[in-house]
């Protein structure tokens, strides 16, 4: 089975800043670019953080110490001040459905994609990944003819009908093992694009371990 990866959606054109970045640059580049964090990048571009607009909302409220009198100038604070570390990246090489389960999981919007060396590559966004589920239903419906039932279940042409509509992937007809059904609905589930499936596919016959012993029962009744 073949899957988008998170290299296939990916934007390799990355605005980011170093971790000696004052606050108020990072803040223009996020208004400039229009986006709602960045990565921030060592001296060998190895992501060790991400400055996001909540980073800096939350940097913005009053001061705990207020200036006083005589007192030393505070230092204007810095990337490495407000950005969330450590940063939570993915590999470029990963799915598509793995990136988009890792944002859901930590909340997040965007996630760093990085190499081997967890060096930055690209960004890919929540955004980039929507684009799994506009496939055209022509595509889903060849995939599933071809790469599940042809080419992993050796099912015979004409013996499984696919229909999509809107990414629902409706199975009619039948298969010649039951223990093969749910093989086939996992595999169709996992297709980049599919949204449900529905299925009205039947068995010839039931190889299933239930079937098996009840089977052996009435023999040793008999």
């Amino acid at each position: 089975m073949k899957h988008i990866k998170v290299a296939d959606l990916m934007t390799d054109e990355v605005v980011s800043v170093a971790p000696e970045t004052a606050f108020k640059d990072v803040a223009k580049l996020l208004a400039q670019y229009g986006v709602s964090g960045l990565p921030v990048l060592d001296a060998e571009d190895r992501v060790v953080g991400v400055v996001s607009q909540t980073d800096l909302l939350a940097r913005t409220g009053p001061a705990p110490h207020p200036f006083q009198q005589g007192d030393a100038p505070a230092e204007p604070p810095t990337a490495r001040d407000v950005m969330s570390a450590p940063a939570v990246t993915v590999r470029a090489d990963e799915t598509a459905g793995d990136a988009a389960r890792l944002m859901t999981r930590r909340g997040i919007e965007r996630l760093p994609v990085v190499d081997e060396e967890d060096r930055l590559v690209g960004i890919v966004t929540r955004r980039d990944l929507l684009r799994l589920f506009v496939r055209p239903d022509s595509e889903i419906r060849r995939r599933v003819a071809d790469e599940v039932l042809t080419e992993v279940l050796d099912v015979p042409p004409g013996d499984i009908d696919v229909h999509v509509v809107d990414g629902i992937v409706t199975l009619e007809g039948r298969i010649e093992q039951r223990s093969r059904l749910a093989v086939l609905l996992r595999l169709v589930e996992q297709i980049d694009g599919v949204v449900a499936v529905a299925s009205h596919v039947t068995a010839r016959t039931d190889d299933t371990p239930t079937a098996r012993t009840g089977r052996a029962g009435h023999t040793l009744m008999w």
